[in-house]
């Protein structure tokens, strides 16, 4: 699954701000979680294209702990 770039520009505006330079920004963050998602969540199991692995799930993480992934499924479904 690609996650393309008109996708990512819907959802840009709930996504948190990043304070500095990441080594993976937001785009590939995003298709990062996809690909674990279609590969049943084996974290290890995401392309190295994406970054390390383990740099994405602890991303993953924070961002499910501080709401951010839940407000950006509530804005997609209220839109739908």
């Amino acid at each position: 699954m690609v996650f393309s770039k008109e996708a990512f520009v819907k959802i840009e505006k709930y996504l948190p701000v990043q304070r500095k330079k990441s080594i993976i920004d937001n785009y590939v963050f995003l298709s990062a979680i996809l690909c674990a998602i279609e590969n049943g969540c084996k974290w290890r199991a995401i392309p190295k294209e994406y970054g390390n692995w383990h740099t994405i799930y602890m991303r993953f993480s924070r961002w499910s702990k501080n709401g951010y992934l839940q407000r950006i499924f509530e804005a997609l479904q209220k839109k739908a």
